[in-house]
């Protein structure tokens, strides 16, 4: 059950809504990766993350595996899907916490949930919560009667109480884990951003070969960021599902003002973002949004249209001017038409994404960076109020996003139009063709740090 891959047990934590499973999954992987919320059914896919186990024969690294409530009832009756997920994270796993609230005492839900971890072949764990005093001690032991496990353990996942014996039971019945955090290479990030029911958890499903994210024609069924990792042909992905995005006057509750900052979390740690479009339906404020927001953070954009199986007599020449007219900061960037559905175009936009991922890491020499620089110069100069900008030399500072400074006589005299018509320049001579750039300008006044002026093909 130890994926193989990485080499790290798997641990699943099951339980009814709202009784602290993502609560404890931030307390054992030390950070804030999973949305607390008071209320029931947040978490609604797999999410896996590696966590450091701290245990008496030093540190051991694991997989936890955060799932959503059993037995949840919602308005958008994900229910089955949820339970579905749940049962998809036990099969894989080496062991099991069952998290339970001691506030609440034992409930017909747990008692459900006791009911599908009977006869599991792996080890299983009673995880009382919410225990924050010995007023709840006798409490605790009531959970016994669940009939799943004689391993009980009270703790407070909120305040960080009674994990030491829970750490050191995991080392114990766990298989080997290993010292250190495994190296999983340079993944590459693909974040996969986009409005509420383009397509995004069937596109992360087809990436991965496997059913991770819950996929539903109900609006905003992905509330979190997941990150997936997977691999082809040798090389390790990740790609993040991120939760729709929809205008901000719409944001209802802090689920989703959550939802919508962890999706502009995920631009900013991407190698390359997908930004994803249901072509049935006209470019909305939030693509525009995301698209600028991608661009401000210079971050390769691959603009992917999806449902192309459904625009009928529309031709990929007509959806190229329509998205070059909505969208002219991403004029440069690559279009693919897919069908995430139909698992057509798939293979074409993970090979688009890595060859943008290398066109951000490539690096030039100064010789070249400054020919093509002159040429520019001399083929049209900025204006300049009868001052002549002269380009002392210029070199590449950076990769990811490719950064080039230019020392010249007096930066003032370079304005947004002239530097977006550079950076075009770069783009059209060397290797950075389908993705953004930046430039960074200085001068005598600021031989050191100097103004930044940051062009994005705005």
């Amino acid at each position: 059950m130890t994926d193989p891959k990485f080499n790290l047990p798997r641990v699943a934590i099951v339980g009814r809504p709202n009784v602290g499973k993502s609560t404890l999954l931030n307390r054992l992987c030390g950070s804030r990766v999973a949305i607390v919320e008071p209320t029931a059914g947040v978490t609604r896919d797999r999410i896996s993350v590696p966590a450091r186990l701290s245990t008496p024969w030093g540190d051991r690294w694991i997989e936890v595996i955060d799932t959503g409530g059993v037995g949840i009832v919602d308005r958008d009756d994900l229910g089955p899907h949820v339970e579905s997920q749940v049962q998809t994270a036990m099969q894989h796993a080496d062991l099991v916490l069952f998290v339970v609230d001691v506030r609440d005492g034992m409930t017909p839900l747990d008692e459900h949930v006791a009911k599908l971890l009977r006869g599991k072949k792996i080890p299983i764990l009673v995880v009382v919560n919410k225990v924050e005093g010995p007023s709840h001690e006798w409490e605790v032991e009531e959970f016994r009667r669940l009939g799943v496990s004689n391993d009980v353990f009270p703790i407070s996942a909120q305040n960080g109480i009674g994990l030491l014996p829970l750490h050191e039971r995991l080392g114990d019945l766990l298989p080997s884990a290993p010292e250190e955090k495994p190296d999983r290479g340079r993944t590459m990030k693909l974040a996969v951003v986009g409005r509420r029911n383009a397509g995004k958890s069937t596109l992360t499903n087809v990436l991965a070969r496997e059913e991770r994210m819950i996929v539903s024609e109900i609006p905003g069924t992905t509330r979190d960021a997941v990150d997936v990792v997977f691999e082809r042909d040798g090389q390790a992905f990740t790609v993040i599902d991120t939760a729709g995005v929809r205008r901000r006057s719409k944001v209802e509750d802090a689920i989703e003002f959550f939802s919508d900052a962890r999706s502009k979390k995920t631009i900013r740690r991407a190698d390359v973002v997908i930004l994803l479009f249901d072509v049935s339906q006209k470019m909305a404020s939030v693509e525009k949004s995301l698209a600028k927001y991608a661009v401000d953070h210079h971050k390769p954009v691959i603009l992917a249209a999806n449902k192309w199986d459904l625009v009928g007599d529309r031709t990929p020449e007509d959806f190229r001017e329509y998205l070059e007219a909505q969208l002219p900061s991403l004029s440069f960037a690559p279009i693919v038409y897919l069908s995430a559905k139909n698992k057509s175009g798939v293979e074409e936009l993970l090979a688009l994404s890595n060859e943008l991922n290398t066109q951000a890491g490539n690096r030039v020499s100064t010789g070249e960076l400054n020919r093509v620089l002159e040429k520019a110069l001399e083929a049209r100069s900025p204006s300049s109020k009868g001052h002549r900008v002269r380009l002392k030399y210029a070199t590449q500072a950076e990769v990811h996003p490719p950064t080039f400074v230019l020392f010249v006589n007096d930066r003032r005299l370079i304005g947004k139009d002239y530097l977006r018509y550079l950076n075009n320049r770069i783009r059209e001579e060397l290797p950075f063709s389908e993705v953004p750039v930046r430039i960074v300008l200085r001068d005598k006044h600021s031989p050191e740090e100097g103004r930044r002026y940051e062009e994005s093909s705005r």
